[in-house]
């Protein structure tokens, strides 16, 4: 914004396209001058010194402080997620593992047969109060902290950030925009795609919208990343270290996104990109309560009942192929038998791989689906913590530092949940693209993992 209240084209556009798009920039240019020039002869304002704005985006869109500023404030947000869930997460795990104890004991009292306590205690109960305790406290803080960040009128200064990359790449820059979108849910993203009005582009957008972890792959992210990398420092430290390590593999997904929109503009989606005049908003101060409320109504409790309505029948299937035996090994563990060889040259292992494939539906249940189904194999213990989360992973499962970063690995590059899927179905008419959009994904995250496990057995690194 200038002096007179007038957007400043220097600080609002960028041309996303090669030499064909010149004309369009100029036109543009000429049109803001004129604005500009009206609004001096027949407008006045009281001098208040340099504009706010102005000086804002010189700083946050500023070529060599806006990356690392952009950088630092997700990983605040990420820390004040890590440090603030950890408490109200294992405070909501006592309880409602407590209350399984106590529907454990009604069950006896009533003398139920031992396959239903099973099948609703351990397999339904257990599952849903791990998907509740995981994955609400950090819901619960990310989702307003990002909320605030998009009313204050940031979120389109990291799309300005971003757009050059997305110009090199040969994609459309609102693509930026888009992928934003994706870190509350990649359907949402998909959705959000239909600003993009080249079709090629367009379609370059929903494919690679995936590589953004969605808000059901974050409780994964985060938990694994507490146990692994913030446990290997100091208590003091934990927090701070899981939430470069989130922001680290967040940055693994913005460059997968390139590299992907990259190789599809040159390949099935060749073409030439367009041009993208981007305005940015006047910032403003964020209504609070609103926003806070909003994002747990509109944001939190939907994607959380959304995952209730998913892990409750898949905490029941996988109770009982876990219990049903064909021949010496259960239905469970001839799946997962199934899947180990594989799963382990990429550094997973098949119940890890598994917990992927059945979690299909929702990526906010693959951790309790692992969890029920490494649980199910040796006995039923009860996970009040991540301490003893960590315990069922290494001591009992012998992962290492190697799975730990697979497993994070894969789960920010696989394929997209089912609703994602059905949404690019029918966001561009055509099954071709949805399966595209499943397979692109999970070729990368294939090559990504069988690359670091491999790398890291030939340099005996584990």
């Amino acid at each position: 914004m200038n002096g007179e209240g007038i957007p400043s084209l220097a600080t609002l556009t960028r041309n996303t396209a090669v030499e064909p798009s010149y004309v369009h920039d100029r036109i543009v240019e000429n049109i803001y001058r004129e604005a500009n020039l009206i609004t001096t002869h027949v407008a006045s304002k009281a001098e208040t010194g340099p504009d706010l704005d102005l000086k804002l985006d010189n700083v946050l869109t500023s070529r060599w402080l806006g990356f690392p500023i952009m950088l630092l404030i997700l990983g605040l947000v990420f820390w004040i997620t890590v440090t603030g869930a950890n408490y109200p997460s294992q405070a909501l795990t006592t309880v409602f593992f407590w209350g399984q104890d106590r529907l454990a004991e009604l069950f006896t009292w009533l003398g139920a047969p031992v396959w239903l306590k099973g099948l609703l205690v351990d397999g339904v109960y257990g599952t849903l109060a791990w998907v509740v305790s995981v994955m609400l406290p950090p819901m619960a803080i990310f989702f307003p902290l990002f909320t605030l960040l998009e009313d204050l009128g940031y979120l389109p200064r990291v799309a300005f950030n971003l757009d050059r990359f997305f110009k090199k790449v040969g994609a459309h820059g609102k693509q930026s925009l888009t992928m934003a979108m994706g870190f509350g849910c990649n359907a949402a993203g998909v959705i959000a795609c239909r600003i993009i009005d080249s079709p090629r582009e367009r379609l370059i957008a929903v494919l690679t919208n995936n590589f953004v972890p969605c808000n059901g792959r974050f409780p994964t992210l985060i938990a694994l990343s507490l146990i692994f990398v913030g446990g290997s420092v100091g208590a003091h430290y934990a927090s701070t270290v899981a939430a470069a390590c989130t922001v680290g593999i967040v940055l693994v997904g913005v460059v997968a996104t390139l590299a992907v929109s990259w190789i599809l503009s040159r390949t099935v989606l060749r073409g030439l990109p367009s041009s993208f005049t981007l305005e940015l908003p006047p910032y403003r101060m964020p209504q609070v309560g609103t926003v806070i409320v909003r994002s747990f109504l509109d944001r939190t409790l939907f994607v959380l009942r959304r995952a209730v309505y998913v892990a409750a029948p898949a905490g029941a299937t996988i109770w009982i192929a876990a219990n049903i035996h064909v021949g010496e090994a259960s239905i469970l563990g001839h799946f997962v038998g199934f899947l180990d060889p594989f799963a382990q040259a990429i550094g997973l292992d098949g119940h890890i791989l598994g917990a992927f494939i059945l979690g299909l539906p929702a990526n906010e249940i693959v951790l309790p689906i692992l969890i029920m189904s490494y649980v199910a194999e040796t006995s039923m213990i009860e996970l009040d913590s991540l301490e003893a989360l960590r315990d069922l992973l290494v001591v009992n499962h012998g992962w290492t530092w190697v799975t730990a970063l697979c497993t994070m690995l894969f789960s920010l590059l696989h394929f997209p949940c089912a609703t994602t899927l059905y949404t690019i179905w029918k966001e561009n008419k055509n099954l071709k693209w949805a399966i595209l959009a499943a397979l692109i994904p999970l070729t990368v995250a294939i090559t990504v993992c069988f690359a670091v496990a491999q790398t890291a057995r030939l340099l005996g690194l584990v």
